[in-house]
């Protein structure tokens, strides 16, 4: 902390603390160090210049604010990643850059004064969208029923003939700019001109828009700040925010207990009736009169919003509805429609929805590993490791010169990720040669009883791995020529236990192994994902 506030101190120098105050309007220390008394303000010129240094200082420290806040961020913020990602580029022969995303992955990181700056400006220009917004909710509000009517009939008129929906933007860009524009540039006569041509007896001849532009041409232009649209446009959009806000949370409530499986017999079931919806839409779509349901649902939806109807569907609903649900049998769930509906449907999902309780369960292996000391059949085995593989002769690790991976102790074997041992211990796979088949490994010896190892199969070509490592010997002819007489003399024999080895004369390879399983269970998570 210690560290940062020097930084922080050490962005504020002198200079700008002085550029706060106005030089003109500042007090000078004398000689003696005694504060010089300012002369006394006289007129409008020394409290318009007053004022202007009093808001020359106002902004300057707020900008100094912004870079000591910014600062502040600065340090507290973590780093961005992927500011250090670079795109590469894809410029034309002019130099011209192809790539869109490189302008969006190039654009400025979180800064106050960017921040600032940039609302500020979004605040001065967002007031045509809550001027919109009202004139929407006045039309469907029926505060003119003329408006809302004609806004009923282009509707239909859509629903009847969709595609006049294609002249829909065409007709407004005709009534809402142009024609607004064009009689703004030729205004009509004000109210003080026909009340003067009234009383002079001159008969008013209404509006012409002949002759020539009578009025400048109508701008759009942001706001002032500090205005009173300005704050205005602040209030719309903190109440915009609000309503986002208040929306978004029911929305979630509503639907996300439902949807996410928390109950996953009542989330099972609306994913059975939705996939029984696609597959019935799918198949039946074509038959739905899709011009009279949007119709309907249109007319319904705007006629919802008259006072009168709206005091009737509250009226209904408290008689219907709410009674049921305030009266003791529809407490329970008895009464009302909506209640016995929401009955009838748990009770189903209760029946015919059958959830597996118990967790999914898989069988896990690992191989023990053993290597032959002194490359001799009197050798012994000493404990090599424990693999997920078994290393068999022609495994694309063991051509390669590669060494096997894996942990040497049993108790180091962990379970796979997202899943947790069910079992206490390994259990050893007496079914050897059913894996070896499995795999298709060639060249081993099967023990069908016993311990149940599968050795290697000795073969003159096993030690065919140089200094230079197992891509040297890949590329090499004479590596070549031993990989091919190993596949051509390698298969897999079958032996009878360990009381075989000293009936049956012959070598064996260096290593040997023999499969262990286990079950594993999904494990609960205990957070969210």
């Amino acid at each position: 902390m210690d560290l940062l506030a020097n930084e922080l101190l050490g962005t504020v120098d002198e200079a700008a603390l002085q550029e706060m105050y106005d030089p003109e309007s500042t007090a000078t220390a004398t000689p003696n160090n005694e504060a010089a008394q300012p002369e006394p303000a006289s007129g409008a010129p020394d409290s318009a210049k007053t004022a202007r240094s009093l808001r020359r200082g106002i902004f300057k420290a707020a900008s100094l604010q912004d870079k000591l806040l910014e600062k502040l961020l600065s340090q507290m913020l973590p780093v961005d990643d992927s500011a250090e990602t670079t795109i590469p580029s894809i410029n034309a022969s002019d130099g011209t850059n192809l790539n869109p995303s490189d302008d969006f992955a190039n654009r400025p990181g979180f800064t106050v004064t960017a921040m600032s700056n940039n609302f500020r400006r979004f605040n001065a220009r967002i007031g045509v969208v809550f001027r919109f917004q009202n004139q929407v909710l006045r039309l469907l509000s029926w505060r003119r029923p003329s408006h809302t009517l004609s806004l009923l009939s282009v509707y239909t008129f859509i629903c009847l003939d969709p595609y006049l929906i294609c002249s829909l933007p065409l007709v407004c860009m005709l009534l809402f700019v142009l024609v607004p524009s064009f009689i703004a540039r030729h205004p009509p006569a004000s109210s003080d001109e026909q009340q003067q041509e009234h009383e002079n007896r001159v008969r008013n001849l209404g509006y012409s828009p002949r002759g020539p532009p009578l009025a400048p041409a109508r701008t759009v232009k942001p706001v002032k700040e500090l205005s009173r649209d300005f704050f205005r446009n602040m209030g719309d959009l903190q109440n915009v925010m609000e309503d986002f806000s208040v929306a978004h949370d029911k929305i979630i409530a509503l639907v996300v207990p439902k949807t996410n499986f928390s109950d996953e017999a009542l989330s099972s079931a609306i994913f059975v009736l939705l996939f029984a919806a696609c597959c019935v839409m799918s198949i039946a779509a074509h038959l739905v009169p899709w011009r009279a349901v949007a119709l309907v649902i249109g007319w319904a939806g705007i006629w919802a919003g008259h006072p009168s109807v709206g005091r009737w569907i509250e009226a209904t609903k408290v008689q219907y509805l709410d009674s049921h649900s305030s009266s003791p049998k529809g407490g329970d769930g008895g009464g009302g429609p909506v209640k016995l509906a929401e009955k009838t449907f748990n009770s189903w999902v209760r029946k015919d929805i059958i959830l597996d309780e118990a967790p999914e369960t898989r069988e896990v292996e690992i191989f023990e590993l053993q290597r032959l000391q002194g490359g001799s059949a009197s050798g012994e085995w000493e404990p090599w490791l424990f693999s997920p593989s078994p290393y068999d002769p022609l495994s694309a690790g063991r051509i390669a010169g590669d060494r096997p991976r894996g942990t040497r102790f049993f108790e180091d074997v962990m379970a796979p990720e997202g899943w947790e041992w069910s079992e206490k211990k390994w259990a050893l796979d007496l079914w050897s040669r059913e894996w070896v088949e499995e795999r298709i490994i060639t060249g081993v010896e099967v023990e069908t009883e016993g311990e149940r190892w599968v050795y290697d199969i000795y073969n003159e070509h096993e030690n065919y791995h140089n200094s230079d490592g197992g891509d040297a010997m890949l590329h090499s002819p004479a590596g070549k020529n031993r990989i091919q007489g190993i596949v051509n003399n390698l298969s897999w024999e079958e032996g009878g236990g360990e009381e075989d080895e000293g009936a049956i004369d012959r070598r064996r390879g260096e290593w040997r192994r023999r499969r262990w399983v286990r079950m594993v269970k999904r494990r609960n998570v205990s957070g969210p994902p």
